[in-house]
C-alpha cells in the first residue's frame, strides 16, 4: 500500500499523510531562537515539524525542502521576528505572503482534519 501511495502522489505525499508537514527556515543563525519558539508551538498543536538550523544560504534551504516535497516552508526573517509572522510557502502553490504562526497552525490543522490533497 505505500509503495502504491508514493507511486500515486510522485512522493509529494499530501500534508495530511507526509512524514514531514512543515519545515521552519531561518534566513539566518540570528533568528535561530525564533526558529525554535515557532517549531515548539507547531509541535505542542500536533503538527509534524522540523527547523532546519543549519548556516546555509535560504535558497538552498529552499531547494532541499523542495526536493524533500515538503508540504509547507517557514521562511524566518528580521521582518517576521518583528511582526511575529511567518512567511508561508506551499508546494505547488508558492508563497502564500506573512501570516501568524497562529494561522498558519489553524490552516494546516485544518488541510491535515479534512484530509484534504
Amino acid at each position: 500500500m505505500t509503495a502504491f501511495l508514493l507511486e500515486n502522489f510522485a512522493g509529494a505525499l499530501p500534508t495530511w499523510l507526509s512524514p514531514v508537514q512543515a519545515k521552519v527556515l531561518p534566513v539566518s543563525p540570528a533568528f535561530e531562537t525564533y526558529a525554535r519558539e515557532v517549531t515548539e508551538k507547531m509541535q505542542r498543536a500536533g503538527i509534524r515539524v522540523e527547523a532546519d538550523l543549519r548556516n546555509e544560504k535560504l535558497g538552498y534551504k529552499i531547494r532541499e525542502a523542495q526536493l524533500e516535497k515538503i508540504p509547507y516552508m517557514l521562511v524566518l526573517g528580521d521582518n517576521e521576528v518583528q511582526n511575529g509572522t511567518l512567511s508561508v510557502r506551499k508546494r505547488g502553490q508558492g508563497d502564500l505572503g506573512a501570516q501568524s504562526t497562529e494561522a498558519v497552525i489553524k490552516m494546516i490543522s485544518e488541510e491535515v482534519a479534512n484530509k484534504t490533497v
